[in-house]
């Protein structure tokens, strides 16, 4: 968990790539059963920057596939392709200051990627993370919780417009939700750039 550029989609692909299965990359169904909280995907593009997708050694074969006519996720901006058929790496950045980014097919997270999918789960534990520069992987001394802005609603959406007026501006009886989310272990946490340092980090607290 965590808001926009804390490392949300960078913390589940390096579980992913040590060998956990990957629900969703950016959102998830929970719901309450007995005492257990069930967990399901979110069936929407996932979005990963040029500089994650480099760092974590997937982008050659994303280029790849692209150059042969393969097609990505609608949503991705034509800068996007762009740079992936002229081999650029940079991240880039909407006027305002917004990243763009290849958009996957949730499927493409196992086909293009090699990801072992989930189809559910279980909620077991709650990470926090924020990506640092030059930081050395290591938990911090503070006690963040779930919090109701956590949960998707129309006013945390900016994705996906909520065209039918579908989405309920507030959720209410999300409190048995937050009693059992604050019951599971938590970490907060603060994570560099070096991917084996993290890698290593994070399975050594979620084992």
């Amino acid at each position: 968990m965590g808001d926009k550029g804390a490392g949300k989609t960078t913390v589940g692909f390096l579980l992913a790539r040590a060998g956990w299965q990957l629900l969703a990359n950016d959102r998830v169904f929970i719901r309450r059963e007995d005492d257990r909280l069930r967990v399901l995907p979110w069936p929407s593009a996932a979005a990963i920057g040029l500089g994650l997708l480099d760092a974590l050694g997937w982008y050659d074969q994303v280029r790849e596939r692209v150059q042969r006519g393969e097609q990505l996720h609608p949503t991705q901006h034509q800068k996007v392709t762009d740079a992936l058929h002229s081999g650029s790496r940079t991240p880039l950045w909407k006027d305002s200051g917004k990243e763009l980014k290849p958009q996957f097919f949730p499927d493409q997270l196992a086909t293009w990627l090699g990801l072992t999918l989930a189809t559910e789960g279980h909620a077991a534990r709650i990470l926090f993370p924020q990506i640092t520069p030059r930081a050395e992987p290591v938990l911090r001394d503070e006690d963040r919780a779930m919090a109701a802005g956590d949960f998707f609603t129309a006013g945390t959406e900016d994705r996906y417009p909520d065209v039918f007026d579908l989405l309920p501006a507030d959720l209410p009886g999300t409190e048995p939700l937050l009693e059992l989310l604050g019951e599971l272990p938590r970490h907060t946490m603060v994570l560099g750039h070096d991917v084996k340092a993290n890698t290593d980090f994070l399975q050594q607290i979620t084992t």
